[in-house]
């Protein structure tokens, strides 16, 4: 299924998600809620999944009355594949096709390599790399048996590229693995129609990387690094929406495989 040539369509066309169906996974704060609000705002059907249910509620709730778009929160583990795999059916059957899935979840505890222990490295794993898998896995199931092809964006890191502060071991890892993931799925799915893109910021201030670095040391050094950047600020969640919209909409027709790096430059 060759990607069409879009060449032909305004600005306006390839902007517009109007009756696109899209999954946002980890969206009830944070960047997900960020994103899910950049894909409703232009016009997109909006399943926002979080492990909180209640989250993930209120985040569809404020976005359908914000934007008068079909936004619906629902509960989804991406470490429990049926979870997963039950969010895209449910999709599926509530607007009767899928055209984009944002793998978003992640989790990033700090725990230096010497006191890692295996239960944690697992967790991180799950969620970040495993959990890409299966949003992956489950979205190209059902884009491919509809038909008509999709896009898939997971959110990577500039950690997928480089280390990052002390005691960030199996966040590093776990992000370099979303990048190949996401190298190889483009690679395999290309025939079924569908693209799929990474998206990797630096650090951007949202609840839950502050909830996580509450109350755990911060070197010296790792903090002009995260904090400064060329453009003389640090990001923000819409910041990283933006580019995310950018790879969900039809502007990124001719890209798949890619990951690109939303970080104001700070990635050497």
């Amino acid at each position: 299924m060759p990607m069409p040539d879009v060449s032909a369509r305004s600005i306006a066309e390839l902007t517009s998600l109007n009756d696109r169906s899209v999954v946002v996974t980890g969206g009830g704060r944070g960047l997900g809620r960020a994103i899910a609000a950049r894909l409703a705002e232009a016009g997109a059907r909006v399943l926002v999944g979080d492990v909180d249910a209640e989250l993930a509620k209120a985040a569809a709730t404020e976005l359908a009355d914000r934007y008068g778009a079909d936004v619906v929160g629902i509960e989804m583990d991406v470490t429990d594949s049926d979870s997963v795999r039950g969010s895209a059916d449910f999709a599926v059957e509530r607007w009767d096709r899928l055209d984009a899935w944002v793998n978003n979840a992640g989790v990033f505890p700090s725990v230096p390599i010497a006191e890692m222990d295996d239960a944690t490295w697992d967790k991180v794993f799950a969620v970040n790399a495993r959990g890409v898998l299966a949003g992956t896995r489950e979205a190209s199931r059902v884009m491919s048996a509809g038909g008509h092809g999709g896009v898939i964006v997971n959110i990577c890191s500039t950690a997928g590229f480089q280390g990052s502060a002390p005691g960030l071991a199996a966040y590093v890892g776990s992000k370099h693995a979303v990048r190949g993931i996401t190298r190889q799925s483009a690679m395999e799915l290309a025939p079924h129609g569908i693209r799929v893109l990474g998206v990797a910021p630096s650090y951007v201030p949202t609840e839950g990387n502050q909830l996580a670095a509450a109350g755990v040391p911060v070197q010296e050094d790792s903090v002009p690094l995260m904090m400064t950047s060329p453009i003389g600020r640090i990001g923000t969640p819409d910041d990283i929406a933006r580019v995310v919209f950018f790879c969900v909409s039809d502007l990124s027709m001719f890209m798949t495989g890619s990951t690109l790096l939303a970080d104001g430059g700070t990635t050497a």
